[in-house]
């Protein structure tokens, strides 16, 4: 056992090479079918359709920036960095297998990144169809307007980076407890 390196860091039990790459394939496959679906069932600027009543609905967008609109008008340019960082994490992995959770998190975040950026190569834009009137009751309560409306590859981006803060955080804390 390595003392003091987090659990999350050491070495044993990674998957082989291809589970996170295939982890990131189904992910960007989902992420553009449900993206094909929206286009042929929705209409932008429609008002929500309910999926989940009060969670979640679905509202056709299109976005040419990032979240809450920053950098609009440059879908081409965030679409090449999204690519880039989502091949360069499946290549890290693919040179350095990581532990099991490490790894399908480091897949989910590349899996969005190259989700948002086919949309942004082919579409010049992203498209987004998850509205959530909770969230949006949530940012417009701290005068941040409405939620933004997201999709498969924003959740795999968030949820990834999200839960590797609290695993990396929960590792520090399980390490700290058991040196003292």
């Amino acid at each position: 056992m390595l003392r003091g390196v987090p659990t999350l860091l050491r070495r044993p039990r990674a998957f082989p090479v291809w589970v996170p790459l295939l982890i990131a394939a189904l992910l960007v496959l989902a992420d553009q079918a449900l993206k094909a679906w929206a286009l042929a069932n929705l209409t932008e600027g429609a008002t929500p359709i309910p999926f989940l009543p009060g969670l979640l609905s679905w509202q056709l967008t299109f976005n040419t920036g990032a979240a809450w609109s920053l950098f609009s008008g440059s879908a081409v340019p965030l679409a090449l960095v999204r690519l880039a960082v989502g091949i360069g994490i499946l290549v890290y992995l693919a040179l350095r297998p990581q532990p099991r959770l490490l790894s399908v998190l480091l897949a989910m975040i590349a899996a969005g990144a190259i989700g948002n950026s086919i949309d942004g190569l082919v579409q010049g834009r992203v498209t987004d169809m998850f509205y959530s009137p909770l969230l949006s009751a949530v940012t417009q309560a701290l005068n941040a307007g409405h939620f933004p409306i997201f999709n498969i590859a924003d959740i795999c981006v968030v949820l990834g980076t999200l839960l590797l803060v609290v695993v990396s955080f929960a590792e520090e804390r399980r390490s700290k407890a058991k040196t003292t």
